[in-house]
């Protein structure tokens, strides 16, 4: 099988590394991917947005399967670009329709959904500009801490929780002015989950479904999950508090109903589903859905998952996931995220990088670029080293002892990845 995967970061890196494993593989394609993705397949320059060019291109290599990595595609239209394309409609997409990615592209459009169809999740209201005063009235009805979530796509970093009310109020304001763009024309104000987070991921052809391994991820820039939201610093899997009850409750009150709730809405669906996680006390409520893999979590979620990826798409794409299996390993998992100096904010670009000649772990580019034939700096999130061990504490000792032989100007990452469980 010939397949195109879309995106350029650690996720794709990691997306790659996994079909590339794949007997039924014949041929990989990655748009546009990064200069790691060009040693498992062939890298074309093409932006995962550029439909057009993406068709013109699987028409011409007679690519059958479309992987897509990020949200961006998802969320304007992919999937439903090739189903309508009469010379394009037989590649297989792997990803929602467009109605079903605005429950990642929509922050307002999930909650609805969520309350629609009993997903259990936080008490909310949304507002725009013009109804700033009821959003102050709201915000004030409000225990502190509160939380502040942009509508729309904002890469991760569109959502505020705020220990005070005069801070809350101000932020908002400065969300209507244009702090994340459009993506905060409309605001999600919702009541603070107490508790610790976890991801579930969830594989569906829009019938049947399969529960991935399950991760953590940790989205401040510093240690003690101090300082400001980054993309992600780190991840591990699997999670001690998800045990064999706690998912049973996920399974009953989250994921059946949410793939219930998408035949129930008539929503096309054949991909992955996220679900960002709040567990209180053994009592699971839902964040967030994203319409893709995590990234930093994809790090850690592929290298435990046991199987044949493709046979899984493959599966999607034809609806019969049921009849697939897989197994998760009973190893631990632990991503740390290596990034530029100043990220989340202003940093850097361009310095070399220097990897470790060998290494016990697997090290997934992110943000990297070739300059005059050298590995560079090319983002915020450069690199991501992920170990498999026995135990945690072990992964998390050979992902540090790889980052010892790692070195570029300003290199910072988080020394507490997984220390908190």
């Amino acid at each position: 099988m010939k397949v195109l995967l879309l995106g350029s970061g650690g996720r794709e890196h990691a997306f790659a590394w996994k079909i590339a494993q794949s007997p039924k593989l014949t041929k990989l394609f990655i748009a546009p991917g990064n200069p790691a993705t060009a040693s498992i397949g062939e890298n074309v320059p093409i932006a995962a947005t550029d439909f057009d060019a993406i068709k013109e291109f699987c028409l011409d290599k007679d690519v059958e399967m479309i992987v897509v990595g990020p949200e961006d595609p998802l969320v304007k239209g992919v999937y439903d670009y090739f189903k309508n394309d009469a010379q394009a409609s037989h590649i297989a997409v792997i990803g929602p329709s467009k109605l079903g990615a605005e429950l990642e592209g929509s922050k307002a459009f999930a909650k609805a959904f969520m309350v629609r169809h009993g997903v259990p999740t936080a008490a909310y209201q949304s507002f725009t500009k013009d109804t700033l005063a009821e959003a102050f009235l709201f915000l004030e009805k409000l225990k502190a801490p509160y939380v502040l979530k942009a509508d729309g796509l904002a890469a991760g970093k569109g959502v505020l929780i705020i220990d005070s009310m005069e801070e809350a109020k101000l932020e908002l304001t400065k969300m209507f002015d244009g702090k994340f763009g459009a993506a905060g024309n409309t605001v999600v104000i919702e009541e603070f989950l107490k508790g610790i987070e976890c991801s579930v991921f969830v594989l569906t052809d829009g019938c049947s479904y399969k529960i991935l391994p399950e991760a953590k991820d940790y989205k401040r820039i510093g240690d003690g999950d101090a300082g400001l939201n980054t993309g992600g610093m780190g991840a591990v899997s699997p999670v001690p508090f998800a045990d064999a009850s706690f998912m049973d409750k996920v399974r009953e009150r989250i994921v059946e109903p949410t793939v219930r709730g998408l035949q129930k809405d008539e929503i096309e669906y054949k991909g992955f589903i996220f679900i960002g996680l709040m567990n209180d006390g053994g009592e699971p409520s839902v964040i967030e859905y994203n319409v893709r893999m995590g990234d930093p979590e994809t790090e850690v979620v592929l290298p435990r998952l046991d199987a044949d990826i493709l046979d899984l798409f493959e599966g999607v794409a034809t609806g019969t996931l049921s009849e697939k299996s897989f197994g998760i390993k009973k190893e631990a998992a632990v991503t740390v995220v290596c990034v530029s100096g100043g990220y989340p904010e202003d940093y850097a670009k361009g310095f070399p990088i220097a990897l470790p000649e060998a290494s016990e772990s697997l090290i997934f580019h992110a943000g990297t670029a070739l300059k005059e034939g050298k590995l560079v700096t090319a983002g915020g999130r450069v690199l991501t080293v992920t170990s498999l061990a026995p135990t945690k504490d072990e992964a998390l000792a050979k992902s540090y002892a790889t980052i010892a032989g790692i070195s570029f100007e300003k290199m910072y990452f988080r020394r507490d990845i997984g220390k908190d469980l």
